[in-house]
Order: C-alpha cells, then structure tokens, then sequence
C-alpha cells in the first residue's frame, strides 16, 4: 500500500494542534493510564486510591475504603483531612476543582501539602476525570486543617468527560458523618474496552498497599455479588513477608527489620529466609512498587552480600582460602520487602517502575547493614543456617557450572575434528584400521617411520595419565591425554557412547619394557 507523503504545501500553521485541558487524556488515554484494557480500568482506580494513601503516609489517614457498585460506579472514600475547598489563586477555581480538572496540580510538588508522595506526577485525580463518563466528589473538611469556616459542612461537584457541571458547593453536614473525600465515578464506554472491575484484581492491590501502609484500614466491597475483603496490617512489612513464606518452612522464624530515617529518607526493610529456591524481593517507593528495582534495591543487595560474608567469615564458617558467596548464593531462598519514602524521588517515566535517586543506595546499605550485622551476632543459630544455605547454594552453582563444562567439552570431542598429535591412517574401513599409542614424541618419531600408513595410525601421549578409577567426570576431562585418546576413537562417552562409531577396531597400547610402561599401560586399561 502506498504511503501518503507530506508537502511542504501542506504543512503550516493550521496542521498544529493544541489540546486543551484534559482534551488530551481522551484523545491519548494511553499516555497516561498504560493502556485501555482492564489493567487501564484498574489504573483509575489507583490514581485515587495513591491520593487516599498519601493522606495515611502524612499522618492524617487510617481508613480507605473502595466500593464496586451494582450500576458500574466505583467508590473511593477515605477519612484523610479532605482536599482543600478554598480558591487556588493561580487558577482562580477552587482548590477541589483545580484538582479534578486540571493536569499536574496537586499538593505533591513542593507547597508543604505532602513529605512524602506516591502520586509525583499528579495527574491521578484529574486522568480518572477525564476518562469517566461521569463523576462527582464530596469532602468533608477538617476544620483544623482548613479554617472552622469550613465545619460541619459537606462540599460537592459534579463532573462529566472532564469538565465541570456545577460549582463546589456546600450544604450542611447530617448524621455526623466524618471527615474526608469521597470521589465516584462511571468509567466511560467510549474508551475502555469493558467498564467492569474485577474484585481480585483489586483486592491483591489493596493487601499490598495495607502491607506497606502500617496501621491503616483497607475496605474492598463488591455490591454485584457481595464479595468483601478487610486488610489491616500492624507488622506492616514485617507481615508482607510472613504472608509470602506462610507456607514454607523459614531459617528464621522472626524477620530481619529495620527502620532508619536517613537525611530525610526513611528506609524500611524486612527480611526472612525459606527452604526454597527463589528469590523474592519486593521494592517500593513511597508506596509504588518498583518492579525495576534501582537504586533502593542496589543498595539492599550490595549490604546484603558483605554483611553476610563478613560474618561467614569472621564465624569461621569460611575458611581463608574459600571464595566469597556470591550475589546469587545469599538470595536463594531470601523473601524480603525494600520500602522507601523520599521528599522528592526520581522515577522513570509515568510507569514509575524505577527509582533514580542515587544516595538512596548508600542509605539502605547503611541502614540494612548495621541492622543486620546486628541480628546476625544476637542470634547465632538462625545465622549459621542462612550461611549454610548460601553456602550450598554456592556448591550447586559450581557443581552446575562444571556440568556445564562438561557438555561443552563432551561437544568439542564429539565434533568430528582430530587431535593434532594423531598421525592417522589412510584407510576408513575401521575393520582393517588399527591404532598405536605409544610412549612420548620420541616413541610416536619411530613409530611413524615403520608404520603402514594406510592401516596404521600412531597416537603419541605424553608421561602418565590420569588414573580415572575414582575421578569425577569433569576431572577426567580435564586431563589433555584422555580427551586426545576419546577424541581419537571417535566413539563419545557416558551418555552420548556409541561403540558403532569406533574408528579402529585393534587399539594397541605399545609403551616401553620398563616399570614406568607398565604403569602407563595399566593405567590406560583402567
């Protein structure tokens, strides 16, 4: 099909184009919410949920509720101080309005409304606007928070595809219904392939947010079928890890936790380790899981690593001439949960799935390292078993390595490509085809001066070879004599021997008529 190419003639002032407000969230939902499938759908739902999670993270939280309604509505509520209802002088709407209708606007960008944030970019409350078909906001203000003009009172507004429908208004405050924001909204059939949420994929995000969200209430109700589930965690992330390993078999049965402010950066980290093989490390920042890791997970896996050497070795469960465990041996089996709260973190990209913040890792190996060299000395036991387990873990990476060797070896004496030192015969017919191996260069001159060449080949070795009697495999063919001596007779080995590939049917050992010949021919038997 041909394409279309653009003139000069045709491109002007007119072919640029400015969306207005929100007008580009519908026309590129994907920009903002990934995608318009159901994880889109859900996105929505975090937005308003990361903002209700601030409030807890402040101080100023402890219940969030989210409801799934029988006519397609979603409904989150939280008990948080309530979004501001005064007028937001750079746009001259009210602070509620500004929020709901206007990109990049919120209390996360420095004015003192947050310390902490998940919702750096915010676009949260205004996106799910602008993707709902319709939508409205109650806050019952704090009046500590914001003015006893504003006590007893119930602000609303309504809003539809983006724009609002009404003025914030106030009316008075009935059944002594408490303080915070109330938002609900249908999200719109135009832009997402289904509008129906789905309760577990809901219900594991909110275990998760209750996990790093200490203290803090999680309600999830479905009016279509009744499904209801409640998330309160007081252990936290101390419990995010127990939840993982409940059915496992765990070294230590109390996690590893530490908590630490860091110039302004609170690191949070709880470890537990299982008789398993995996490794499970879960990372965040300000609540938003970084399933790229960064520099928070660096900084976990680098204390991690040297901690547990340096105790290994100052045990003495390391001897002076072993090598270090590795990476690798320490996390096998490791379950553990990396949270960090910033003023100010560096994400990558809308998806914040990667923190940038570079001196986050220094803090959380400081703070991971005393905390753990600490548990470490104060509980000897637990520690010589995570020790051990990375230590076996080491023996089978190595073991795993030499099988490796081992099959790339076996490939390289299989290929069909001769030992340079072999003088063979000219002969293919292996039935009339015999082969020398004789004592040394020196022996291998003669032999190839009085042979016959097209019968007879000669395989000159050099010194005594490897008794194989009790040698691992990978030792065997370590030895340059052996692997000469298999790649000669061109039959393979273990596995992959087939005696129907043999080159020569008559193989003659031909050594000297000394004590040191007789011992090269029994080992060559052997």
């Amino acid at each position: 099909m041909a394409i279309e190419q653009a003139t000069p003639s045709t491109y002007t002032a007119a072919n640029i184009q400015v969306l207005e407000g929100l007008e580009a969230v519908r026309r590129r939902p994907g920009m903002y919410i990934g995608t318009t499938d159901k994880a889109g759908l859900h996105h929505l739902v975090k937005e308003l949920v990361d903002n209700a999670v601030d409030e807890a993270m402040a101080g100023f939280c402890d219940k969030i509720e989210v409801v799934f309604q029988a006519d397609g509505w979603c409904t989150v509520t939280d008990n948080g101080r309530g979004i501001p209802v005064g007028v937001q002088k750079q746009t001259g709407k009210t602070a509620v309005e500004t929020v709901m209708t206007v990109l990049h606007a919120g209390g996360k960008f420095g004015g003192g409304g947050y310390k902490v944030s998940g919702g750096l970019h915010g676009v949260g409350a205004s996106v799910v606007n602008a993707l709902a078909e319709e939508m409205w906001v109650e806050v019952v203000p704090d009046p500590e928070a914001q003015g006893k003009r504003t006590a007893n009172k119930v602000y609303r507004q309504d809003y539809s595809r983006g724009e609002a429908l009404n003025k914030l208004a106030p009316t008075p405050l009935k059944n002594g219904r408490g303080y915070g924001t109330t938002i609900s909204f249908k999200p719109d059939s135009e832009v997402f392939d289904s509008t129906s949420f789905d309760f577990a994929t809901e219900a594991d995000r909110l275990r998760q947010y209750a996990f790093l969200t200490k203290g803090t209430w999680f309600r999830l109700y479905d009016e279509r079928d009744g499904q209801e589930m409640n998330y309160y965690f007081e252990g936290g992330i101390q419990s995010f890890v127990r939840h993982v390993n409940r059915d496992r078999t765990v070294l230590n049965h109390d996690p590893v936790y530490v908590e630490r402010e860091i110039e302004g950066s609170l690191i949070e980290c709880a470890i537990q380790y299982n008789d398993g093989f995996n490794e499970s490390v879960y990372t965040f920042a300000n609540g938003i899981n970084t399933i790229d890791g960064g520099a928070h997970l660096t900084g976990f896996r680098s204390a991690l690593t040297r901690v547990l050497n340096d105790y290994a070795r100052k045990a003495k469960v390391l001897k002076d001439g072993d090598a270090n465990l590795g990476g690798e041996d320490v996390r096998e089996g490791l379950v553990a949960v990396v949270s960090v709260k910033l003023p100010e973190p560096q994400f990558e990209g809308q998806t914040k799935t990667r923190l940038g913040n570079a001196e986050v890792a220094a803090h959380v190996q400081s703070a991971l390292g005393d905390a753990l060299t600490q548990y470490l000395e104060e509980n000897p036991s637990d520690a010589r078993r995570v020790i051990e387990k990375g230590m076996t873990a080491a023996r089978a990476r190595e073991a795993a390595r030499k099988a490796r060797d081992l099959v790339h070896r076996k490939s390289a004496l299989e290929s069909g490509n001769l030992p340079g030192k072999l003088a063979d015969c000219s002969s293919r017919d292996p039935e009339e085809s015999e082969i020398f191996i004789v004592e040394g260069d020196s022996a291998g001159g003669s032999a190839k001066q009085g042979r016959d060449r097209h019968t007879q080949a000669i395989l000159p070795l050099r010194g005594k070879i490897l008794n194989v009697e009790k040698a691992f495999p990978e030792k065997m063919l370590g030895h340059e004599a052996i692997r000469l001596i298999i790649s000669a007779l061109g039959t393979g080995i273990r596995d992959t021997f087939d005696i129907t590939k043999l080159r020569y049917h008559k193989v003659i050992i031909m050594t000297d008529a000394d004590v040191d010949g007789a011992h090269i021919r029994t080992l060559l038997l052997t």
